[in-house]
């Protein structure tokens, strides 16, 4: 159960295994609600503050998670310019107007640090966008994820694309995590998946800054409005805290998007646990469905 298990949403992923990055798209249904929050504090993002409260604009047409650092970004525009030729966007007289926002991770250090998703690519993964189950591990904005390097090179290992979901009565809440954290990565339960300490102590040394980031999109057939989706985000942050230790830290993008896509009526603090849970379970599974590349090592028996 993944991602697409919430009725109309789609993923598409390109992937560039030469260079070792690439873009994941989501495509909820429309009409749609969306929102944000960024914690960690070295972001790289596109068109969030459309997301805040007491904006105008509500809804999002997709949502591009890229690689190559600031220049994967260029990734987004592709997706809109392949939104704007299927009619998708809010009508304005000069034409669609697609509203996709983007965040990036940083991966030029694992494969060619001149490798960077363009347009063409956020097209591509736009295109290649299916409800069938998210395919996970090394591929699309995962391809050139790591994770646990804080405490030394030789602790890296392979991050990745996860993805979960849960039911919570008639609705379902998912999500999909891109895992590049600059921390270890433990289980929900807190069992240590890259070896490190369940609470961490100060650094060995300095991470290179901007090189790291965590990104999610949870989604839900459950209705909320913007205020209601913070909550859940609130919740989703919840789980890279105990997921990522160290998590949401100054080397870090950590964002979080959420979007409601349908009618169902569900508690909100159910959603919120789900949202929880699922999010949790996606940043396990990033891990655990990793292979190696450009010399990073997936967890044993991944690769």
């Amino acid at each position: 159960m993944t991602l697409t298990s919430v009725p109309g949403v789609r993923v598409g992923h390109a992937t560039d295994r030469d260079g070792l990055t690439g873009v994941t798209v989501v495509v909820p249904p429309e009409p749609n609600v969306a929102a944000v929050e960024v914690r960690g504090a070295a972001p790289g993002t596109r068109e969030t503050a459309l997301l805040a409260p007491g904006m105008k604009v509500q809804g999002v047409h997709a949502i591009a998670l890229c690689g190559g650092s600031a220049y994967g970004l260029a990734a987004a525009s592709g997706v809109a310019d392949a939104l704007e030729a299927d009619g998708k966007g809010f009508p304005p007289r000069a034409g669609p107007d697609p509203n996709v926002p983007a965040a990036v991770i940083f991966d030029l250090a694992v494969g060619s640090n001149t490798a960077r998703p363009g347009p063409e690519d956020g097209a591509a993964a736009y295109r290649a966008a299916t409800g069938d189950p998210v395919e996970m591990g090394t591929v699309g904005a995962g391809t050139g994820a790591a994770v646990a390097g804080w405490r030394g090179f030789e602790h890296l290992r392979k991050g990745g694309v996860g993805s979960a979901s849960q039911q919570i009565g008639d609705a379902t809440v998912g999500a999909l995590a891109v895992v590049n954290a600059v921390g270890d990565v433990f289980t929900l339960e807190g069992e240590s998946l890259t070896g490190g300490d369940p609470v961490p102590g100060p650094p060995p040394f300095a991470p290179a800054p901007l090189e790291n980031t965590t990104l999610v999109v949870v989604a839900t057939d459950g209705a909320f409005d913007r205020d209601a989706l913070q909550r859940l985000i609130v919740r989703a942050h919840d789980a890279l805290g105990a997921c990522l230790r160290p998590g949401h830290t100054r080397y870090d993008g950590d964002a979080v998007f959420a979007v409601s896509c349908g009618d169902r009526t569900v508690d909100p603090d159910a959603a919120g646990e789900a949202a929880f849970s699922v999010v949790g379970r996606s940043v396990e599974a990033a891990v655990r469905s990793a292979t190696a590349a450009g010399g990073v090592p997936g967890l044993e028996g991944g690769g």
